[in-house]
This record gives C-alpha cells, sequence and structure tokens, in this order.
C-alpha cells in the first residue's frame, strides 16, 4: 500500500505538470464511462466495468491512500488523469475543537489518477454568515462535476465555482443566500452547455447556467424540500427531460427552459433526499420520511399521477439512492440495514432482507462487475450479489475512525473510497 499526504502545491509543480492519461493498471473506462459526477455516468450509479474488488482491508488491496485536508460527505469524480473531490475546514471539523465560524472554508482537491498524489488544493472561504450547524455530513456535501474542459463545484450559498484542470478558477456564480440545519447536498449536473443546480436550500429554485461563463439561463422555482440531485431522461423524438423530486411530487421539466411539463403525486412525503434513477423512460423514485417508491414514465403533460405513474409500494429508504439492474431495482434502508428488491415491470417486492453487523446506510451503493458495494457511515463495506435473490458476498473494514457519508466511485476495476481522513484506492492486487 502507498501511502500520501497532501503536499503545498507550488508554481514549479503546476508548470511541470501534463494533462494526459496515466498508465493506471485495470480495465479502464472510456471517456463517457469515467466517473465525472455523482453516481456516475448519467447520475445512475452504475458501471460497465469487470474485475472489481470483492474483499480489501487495511492491508488487503488497498492500491493507495491518500490524507485529505478536512472532512465531506462528497464523492470522488474522475476525468482523465485526475480525482477531483471536495473538503471543508475551520469549523466544526469531527474530533477538533468547535472552531470559529469566521474560519470556515471549502477546499477543491486534485489527485493524481494513478498513484493518489495531491496535485493541487484550492481554498474557498465560506460566505458568512453560513449555517452556524449542520446535522451529521458538515459542509462539503456536494459532488462536483467535471468534463474536459474543467471542475464545477457548488458549495451552498458560498457560490456555485468553475475551474480549469490546473485549478485556476474561471467562473463564480450565485444561486441563493439562504441556509438549512441539514445542509445543501445536491451535486450539479450538465445538460448540453449547462451546469445546473438544485438550489432549493438556497433559493427553493433549479438554476441553469452557463457552463463557459456562470451566467445564469434559467431559473426553476418551487423547489420545496428536494435534496437530490436531478437526472436526465431520454423521451420520444430525441428529446431529454430533467427530472426531480420534490415534497410530495417528481417534476418533469423542460432543461433548455426550465418550463415543467408535468408532475406526478410520490404519496410518501416530505424531504426528498434519494437522488432518482431510470431506465430508458421509466423513472424511479425512492425516498421521504415516511418511506415509500414509485416508477413513473416520463414525456407526459400535466398531472400524470393517473396516466403514467405505473406502481407504488410502501417501501422505501430516507437517504440512499436505489439502482436499477436487469429489470429490477435495489436499494438499501439507512438505518434498518435492510436491503430490498423489486420487480420493475410490476413494483412486486421481491427480497427485504437484513444485512448482519452493519450500521447506517448514508452512502448510495453503486454497481458493478455483476456486484453491488454499499458503505455504512463507520466504514462497513458491503458487497451484495446483483440478483433477484439476497446473496451477501462479503463484509470488508478499512479500519479507518472516521465517517463514511460519501458514496464511492468505481474507476476502471477500482474502487474510490472516500472517508473524513482519507480517499482510498481499492483494487485487486
Amino acid at each position: 500500500m502507498q501511502t500520501t499526504t497532501h503536499p503545498i502545491v507550488v508554481a514549479t509543480l503546476l508548470a511541470t505538470c501534463t494533462f494526459t492519461h496515466p498508465r493506471v493498471s485495470g480495465a479502464q473506462p472510456d471517456a463517457l464511462e469515467e466517473w465525472r459526477q455523482f453516481r456516475g455516468p448519467g447520475g445512475q450509479g452504475r458501471s460497465r466495468s469487470r474485475g472489481l474488488p470483492e474483499t480489501w482491508g487495511a492491508e488487503q488491496n488497498v492500491v493507495w491512500k491518500t490524507a485529505l485536508p478536512g472532512p465531506g460527505g462528497s464523492s470522488p469524480v474522475v476525468c482523465g488523469e485526475h480525482i477531483y473531490l471536495t473538503c471543508y475546514s475551520g469549523y466544526a471539523v469531527p474530533g477538533e475543537a468547535g472552531g470559529n465560524l469566521d474560519r470556515l472554508q471549502r477546499h477543491v482537491v486534485c489527485l493524481g489518477r494513478a498513484d493518489g498524489k495531491v496535485l493541487w488544493k484550492r481554498d474557498v472561504p465560506a460566505v458568512q454568515p453560513e449555517q452556524p450547524k449542520v446535522r451529521d455530513h458538515g459542509y462539503a456535501s456536494s459532488t462536483p462535476l467535471a468534463d474536459d474542459r474543467g471542475l464545477y463545484a457548488f458549495f451552498g450559498k458560498s457560490g456555485v465555482f468553475a475551474f480549469d484542470h490546473r485549478g485556476k478558477q474561471l467562473w463564480r456564480a450565485d444561486v441563493g443566500s439562504e441556509t438549512h440545519g441539514w445542509g445543501s447536498a445536491a451535486s450539479p449536473v450538465f445538460y448540453k452547455d449547462l451546469v445546473i443546480i438544485n438550489a432549493a436550500v438556497e433559493s427553493q429554485s433549479l438554476v441553469a447556467l452557463d457552463k463557459a461563463t456562470g451566467k445564469e439561463v434559467w431559473r426553476a422555482g418551487g423547489m420545496k424540500e428536494s435534496w437530490n440531485t436531478p437526472i436526465v431522461v431520454p423521451v420520444d423524438g430525441g428529446q431529454h427531460e430533467l427530472v426531480v423530486a420534490i415534497f410530495g411530487k417528481v417534476l418533469g421539466l423542460d432543461p433548455n427552459s426550465g418550463q415543467v411539463r408535468w408532475s406526478c403525486a410520490t404519496d410518501i412525503g416530505w424531504y426528498m433526499v434519494p437522488s432518482l434513477v431510470n431506465h430508458k423512460d421509466i423513472v424511479y423514485c425512492v425516498g421521504g420520511r415516511t418511506g415509500g417508491a414509485l416508477a413513473v414514465r416520463a414525456g407526459g403533460r400535466g398531472d400524470v399521477t393517473q396516466s403514467h405513474r405505473l406502481w407504488t409500494l410502501g417501501k422505501g429508504s430516507n437517504v440512499p439512492s436505489p439502482l436499477f439492474h436487469e429489470g429490477h431495482l435495489y436499494w438499501l434502508h439507512e438505518n434498518l440495514g435492510i436491503a430490498y428488491c423489486v420487480e420493475v415491470a410490476t413494483g412486486k417486492l421481491v427480497f427485504e432482507e437484513r444485512m448482519a453487523n452493519t450500521g447506517q446506510f448514508y452512502a448510495s451503493p453503486v454497481l458493478g462487475d455483476g456486484k453491488i458495494y454499499a458503505f455504512t457511515r463507520s466504514g462497513v463495506g458491503c458487497v451484495l450479489a446483483a440478483q433477484p435473490r439476497f446473496a451477501q458476498l462479503a463484509r470488508n473494514e478499512l479500519g479507518d475512525r472516521s465517517s463514511f457519508d460519501a458514496s464511492p466511485a468505481i474507476d476502471g476495476s477500482r474502487l474510490l473510497i472516500r472517508s473524513d481522513r482519507a480517499l482510498y484506492c481499492i483494487g485487486t492486487r
């Protein structure tokens, strides 16, 4: 195992950096398969990669480990030779004295994909006054978004920031000034030349920004109790819709204008945290404090609850997002350690099984190589077979005594696992 720490980046280092793909062992995804956003390609949490590890530990299958400059719930993303993630420091850091809210700052960190070495770090002071307390997951929960041009990071009321791959700030945009005791967690997504932000906390809006300039292109209001990241769904005629869950509803919007095209009642209440998934034009939603799930066909107009809602189920999850795989929907209950599988054609519950010796799940599971990878807040990594018959293949621990709130990323045949202390690259050695 190789261990690195975050170095002080100097101008000479930046001057000598190259930005081509390195030789990284293991199967490599193409650019369309790179894990460039929250939950990877299309926000679906799935990868076509093979050869992913099934077992690991503090001294087993850890390719490298890099100490981080602060905690955070954001996931790592992969673009070209780089891995990016965000952290925070200066205030309310777990295990440290309370600090001073005026010293709160976020950090954008760039690591080398091959060896985990920190290439650069950019500090972003918080716009004050910030929320004095954020429950559980801190002040860096939104996963950054990357493309060939650069990186886009969302820090709540402090704004949306664009950087190039060398760490130069390109622009900053303001999407609202409100805060919340549960923080801000939705991550940015692309549609064509737009960066779309769910600023439900900051301004009860979805905001579309020009990704070249940061200028606002459109804004859609009414985003109530919505902590999830929108997805882009294909519909008939080569069109697309932007779909997001809010209090009591799933909404489908025109991503070019922000106009709401349709809404569907969820019957699963408030506080919508899990992100949606889709297969073709069918959208699947779990969530709500009361818990529930449903399927709705996109492409309708107006209230489509009666015409396009395909099924509902009184089982759900309050935090982790679901997965679609080969005609089935899988998800985990955040507190009970229960794994669910539902047949998507009918909404029939296939299994509901409690995993042994797990804990609380905040991270959303990911799927690759026929396996589902799920992490508890205490760092227990559960591996399940992605099949409509429950089978737990492994239970792994890294011995990192901090929180694991970030969803893992898949990088070829490797897993990127982030705790409050470190980023781990896990691969078969």
